[in-house]
């Protein structure tokens, strides 16, 4: 009896582990607010939003695009390969079986970084076929790893005997090998469909612009937190799913299972003509989904497109179109997650950008590359709506203001809850205060944490005086016993939710928490903070660079930086769209919008040096590990 219940036990403990995620994914699927801390009521609007998202639609477009096709052309070279290896001697087809099984060993990102790298050698510009083409190689193995079984099991007798009936090769393989194989062909394509539906790395590293796969846009999505499309996508999929598992293990009836026996039979012998187009069916098919990829997305070069590298959310998606009709000019979007991301890409010049938005220390460490184009100023008359303190600010890391227009600004602060601690908060000192043990979220940024101890102590948070960031990693290891957690974008859902006092945010995220839970207050510490700016820049080898400075003066227009004050809600340098701010409250926000005292007693971060950047990591690696 206990025996029983421990196990019906186990079992049910078993099943919640594995799908209680997913119920409450399904149910945020429902919920009002965006919020995952909170409840607003139930809702499809976000079901709706899925469906009218087109950068998601498109991604989901070419994920079944991608797995289809690369498993197709992977079966086929992998089928054909198998037959080939079978026919050879035991010591050369177990040297080729190792070789082939080499790439299901490796790691992920070693095949990743070795095709990006074999593109980038061979100067092949990186996009959908490039990512087709990676998929197809990386299926393979798993194809020939399904196939080469059956084919041991094939009875070699049989196939000789049809060849020496007078049947010819092709004749003798398809009526006596294929019906043996099958199976494990049909095995081989499943495998190859779901690796490439559910690859990552490989597509991470081998997309250009334009291309992104279900997994890429949720791992985008994840980096910047989770829009509520996602939770709505994802139910769809597990439904589907679901379903699909359901039918398949459906049991019929006896009866059913003996009328289709007799339709079987009657239609067997119409069948055996259609058997003869069957090839030509599935070639027409490839065929037509190749095209129809194609078809479904736009050309990244050319002198009418332009390619455009962004984080995401970012950017108001009604400004590309709005571009788009009055330019005429096709916008090709890409996003990244971080800086150091993105500059390996242009640094590598195996994707051609014609515009990016790095950070501030980003720009200067590209300037110093030599990877950034001098932009002509002639085509950008609207920088003349871009604040004087904010160009005189992004000298600092562009002097003379020669490659980069100030995009977006904002600072670093803390975000308190007001009825969960004393008094106003002021100071970094919040941060490190004991009666505040298990209420801290700090920051899980390897500059920022450090720049924010550097601050609190005296010092710049540009230093690289080694005594000053010793003192500084050791403040932080001080506090680590007092940090609920470590974190960047949940910072947002815990505050909203009321799950800790105090939190290290970004100012335009500020905007966003108060909005949903008015105990919140954001402030700039005395000691002084990071004041970042995000620019646009023009790398070196961009084939648009007329188009580039186009788009740059099209986002420097007031009505257009408002729309993206709007849609973002970080601050805009553009001074006359700030004056366009219908909101009094937002106008006059000292969150949006400091005021000039404060502004002055922040820094901006600076490119050290890799030598250095490698010491901050290390100290950091020290923070976290003890």
């Amino acid at each position: 009896m206990v025996k029983k219940i421990t196990q019906k036990l186990y079992i049910a403990l078993m099943f919640i582990f594995l799908y209680a995620p997913i119920a409450v994914l399904i149910v945020l699927s429902f919920n009002k607010s965006k919020s995952r801390a909170k409840w607003g009521g139930f809702t499809l609007q976000w079901y709706k939003e899925l469906f009218a998202n087109q950068q998601i639609m498109n991604a989901l477009y070419t994920t079944l695009v991608l797995a289809l096709v690369s498993a197709l052309v992977a079966t086929i070279i992998g089928t054909a390969a198998s037959i080939a290896m079978n026919s050879m001697r035991r010591s050369p087809r177990t040297i080729m079986m190792g070789i082939t099984n080499i790439p299901m060993l490796n790691a992920d990102i070693v095949t990743g970084i070795s095709l990006m790298l074999i593109f980038v050698a061979i100067n092949y510009t990186l996009g959908f076929t490039s990512v087709l083409i990676a998929h197809i190689t990386f299926n393979i193995p798993y194809v020939i790893l399904s196939v080469m079984p059956k084919l041991k099991q094939t009875n070699k007798s049989t196939y000789e005997a049809a060849l020496d009936l007078g049947a010819s090769h092709m004749y003798a393989f398809r009526t006596v090998i294929l019906p043996d194989i099958f199976s494990g062909i049909m095995s081989g394509f499943l495998l190859a469909f779901t690796m490439s539906l559910d690859d990552f790395i490989i597509t991470h590293f081998t997309k250009g612009p334009g291309v992104n796969t279900l997994s890429t846009k949720i791992y985008t999505e994840v980096r910047k937190g989770i829009k509520p499309e996602m939770y709505a996508l994802s139910t769809l999929l597990f439904v589907s799913v679901l379903t699909l598992l359901i039918l398949i293990n459906r049991t019929p009836s006896e009866e059913k299972i003996n009328k289709r026996l007799k339709k079987k039979a009657v239609q067997k012998e119409s069948n055996s003509k259609f058997r003869i187009f069957k090839p030509a069916i599935i070639l027409i098919v490839i065929a037509a989904l190749i095209v129809g990829s194609f078809a479904g997305m736009k050309t990244t070069s050319g002198k009418n497109t332009l390619n455009v590298y962004n984080w995401g959310e970012y950017i108001d998606p009604e400004v590309i179109t709005m571009f788009e009709k009055e330019t005429g000019i096709d916008v090709v979007y890409d996003e990244f997650e971080m800086n150091e991301e993105m500059y390996s890409k242009v640094e590598t010049g195996a994707v051609k950008y014609d515009v990016v938005c790095p950070s501030d220390y980003t720009i200067q460490r590209m300037i110093e590359a030599d990877l950034l184009a001098e932009l002509n100023y002639d085509n950008i008359p609207n920088i003349k709506y871009i604040g004087k303190d904010y160009l005189q600010s992004a000298e600092a890391f562009d002097p003379g203001n020669k490659y980069a227009i100030p995009y977006c600004w904002g600072t670093v602060g803390i975000l308190y809850n007001k009825t969960m601690v004393d008094e106003p908060i002021d100071s970094w000192s919040a941060i490190f205060d004991e009666k505040y043990k298990n209420n801290i979220l700090m920051i899980n940024s390897v500059r920022d944490a450090m720049g924010i101890a550097l601050k609190y102590l005296g010092y710049s948070l540009n230093s690289t005086d080694r005594d000053e960031l010793e003192e500084a990693t050791n403040l932080l290891k001080e506090q680590k016993p007092l940090v609920q957690s470590y974190v960047v974008d949940q910072v947002r859902d815990k505050m909203i939710g009321n799950n800790a006092a105090i939190g290290i945010i970004y100012s335009g995220e500020a905007i966003y928490t108060r909005r949903e839970n008015p105990d919140l207050e954001y402030v700039v510490p005395k000691e002084g903070s990071n004041i970042w700016i995000d620019g646009w820049v023009i790398p070196k080898n961009s084939e648009n660079k007329e188009n580039a400075e186009k788009f740059i003066n099209f986002l420097c227009r007031p009505d257009i930086a408002l729309l993206n004050f709007d849609y973002i809600t970080y601050s805009t340098p553009n001074t006359a769209a700030r004056d366009l701010i219908e909101d009094e409250d937002i106008r006059n926000s000292t969150i949006a919008f400091p005021d000039s005292a404060t502004i002055s007693n922040c820094e901006t971060f600076k490119y050290l040096g890799d030598a250095m950047t490698a010491y901050y990591d290390d100290k950091w690696r020290e923070v976290l590990s003890q």
